[in-house]
């Protein structure tokens, strides 16, 4: 007789009664020290201390002046806006997301399995990696709406199934970021505790949370805590910039009611090492779009 599966055990739970604090129960830098890789150390103690740090130009000019035209040509295309993989604004219905955006284009492809991106991934999570999720994030000017305060692991945990803290971002600016036109926020210091957060996951959650997220948001109380005590940063830089951020940092942003558009690339890499189970707070996984099941190593 076969005996079923074993559900690894849930370090994080959320999605319950009531919120509840955890203390982190993994590294945030998983490779050893002096591993080999395109961070200077220096960035990893940074990347350690406030679980974010951002390089001035990770892409040349050049190559941005390439994703922007990729991106606005994404946009204009009419099959894309039809796919299930482009999300709209509320209020607009202009594109807001496109999903998998490296299984769509070849130059995001590229820039995805690109050693610059894939290496710094490698030297974070100490192992190969895969790409959990992509898009390019368009936000344009005259009322671009913006996302509420989150962690995008507690999501990631609850309706993905990914067991452990062993995943990254990278958001590359493919236009100016500025304090005021809807850049990301972030709480330094906030990936070292886990918030676990009150309610249950509708069914299709994801379909509502892409363009105003519920399930999943912290208290008030709990991320005036937060702010309290880590404070609040703005990601900001230059066409071709990028941050990259841990997984369990709360990151939100605003309205974008400036003239001046923000659009980003965003990468997120799992490791290999941590391949998705089922969910641990939702009756059903999220489209593979949004989160892969493919854990087959990226460049």
């Amino acid at each position: 007789m076969t005996s079923a599966p074993t559900r690894p055990v849930d370090l994080y739970p959320t999605r319950g009664a009531q919120e509840q604090l955890i203390g982190r129960k993994d590294p945030v830098v998983w490779a050893d020290p002096g591993t080999p890789g395109p961070f200077w150390a220096r960035e990893l103690e940074e990347y350690e201390r406030d679980g974010f740090v951002t390089v001035d130009e990770l892409v040349t000019p050049d190559e941005v002046t390439e994703l922007r035209a990729e991106l606005d040509r994404l946009v204009a295309d009419p099959a894309v806006r039809e796919d299930e993989r482009s999300i709209v604004e509320p209020r607009s219905r202009e594109i807001r997301s496109v999903f998998e955006v490296h299984r769509i284009s070849e130059v995001f492809a590229r820039l995805a399995a690109d050693p610059r991106v894939v290496g710094r991934a490698r030297q974070i999570l100490g192992s190969d990696v895969y790409i959990h999720q992509s898009r390019v994030n368009v936000k344009p000017g005259f009322g671009a709406s913006g996302f509420y305060w989150h962690s995008d692991f507690e999501t990631w945990h609850a309706e993905d199934g990914l067991p452990r803290m062993r995943t990254v971002s990278v958001s590359i600016a493919l236009t100016a970021n500025h304090t005021t036109n809807g850049s990301l926020m972030i709480m330094p210091g906030s990936h070292r505790t886990f918030l676990g957060c009150a309610g249950a996951t509708p069914k299709d959650n994801y379909k509502k949370s892409l363009q105003m997220q519920d399930a999943g948001t912290p208290s008030e109380e709990a991320l005036t805590t937060f702010a309290d005590a880590c404070g609040i940063r703005h990601f900001t830089g230059a066409p071709g910039s990028a941050t990259w951020f841990d997984c369990n940092a709360l990151h939100g942003s605003g309205d974008n009611i400036t003239p001046y558009p923000r659009s980003n690339v965003f990468l997120v890499f799992n490791s290999v090492e941590n391949a998705p189970e089922l969910p641990f707070a939702a009756p059903v996984r999220r489209p593979s779009f949004i989160a892969a099941r493919d854990i087959t190593p990226v460049g």
